[in-house]
């Protein structure tokens, strides 16, 4: 098994005000070459944005764009005609393939909204843009982990263009479970929302990560009150 560690803090970190955003890997102004990737996972954002405010119109290609909205509400439109307020509770996918606009703004003018975003690089290219937005709420296991997305269209969840697999987990007790990957080119990059685990000795707290890899399963005692997003993706795309 091999594993690689990276604190919460060791983030980067923007502060523009109404958007205060927290990088895993290398994004807009922050830079770090060794903090490009993990495999086919480029980017998990995790931001803050303030009451009213928010992304304009914006282009993406060639990319499957996960967005979790964790706290609040956030209004979604783009150059496919939709128009949408994913909540927390709901996932949002976007193949962009040949290319898409949208934009991503607050619509509340009480609140702020907490969101994770990840960008995954697809395992086809051009193909044709497609949206989907599903609640998650219906596929939650109590003290366990929960498939979200998957390569599959039959499988529970949304899915995307790569061989890729996310799942949450909501652990209200004490618990010691294990994680399989489907094959040995793949690895998963263990995400901690809230709370505490443990991985192969490696203690992750509150948004602390752990990419891990070169092994079938991976081990993992987690804490009453944790919420953990497990990111499987090929390591070479």
């Amino acid at each position: 098994m091999k594993t690689v560690y990276h604190a919460a803090d060791t983030r980067g970190h923007q502060d523009h005000g109404w958007l205060k955003a927290n990088h895993s890997f290398s994004f807009a102004n922050y830079l770090n070459r060794d903090r490009m990737n993990f495999g086919a996972l480029r980017v998990l954002n995790d931001d803050y944005i303030a009451a009213g405010m928010g992304f304009g119109t914006h282009p993406h290609d060639n990319m499957e764009i996960i967005t979790i909205p964790l706290v609040g509400d956030l209004a979604h439109q783009d150059s496919m005609g939709h128009s949408a307020v994913i909540c927390e509770g709901d996932i949002q996918v976007i193949s962009a393939g040949t290319g898409i606009y949208h934009s991503e703004v607050n619509p509340r003018e009480d609140s702020h909204v907490e969101l994770l975003q990840l960008w995954i690089f697809p395992g086809h290219k051009d193909v044709s843009p497609r949206y989907d937005q599903i609640s998650i709420r219906d596929l939650k296991k109590e003290d366990a982990f929960y498939q979200i997305i998957s390569p599959s269209q039959e499988d529970s969840g949304s899915w995307i263009y790569q061989n890729a697999w996310l799942n949450l987990g909501d652990f209200s007790s004490k618990q010691t479970t294990s994680y399989s990957l489907h094959g040995d080119t793949q690895g998963v990059y263990v995400f901690v929302i809230d709370g505490t685990a443990e991985i192969n000795g490696q203690t992750l707290n509150k948004r602390d990560a752990l990419g891990v890899w070169e092994t079938a399963k991976v081990d993992m005692n987690i804490e009453a009150g944790s919420r953990i997003l497990l990111i499987e993706v090929p390591l070479e795309f």
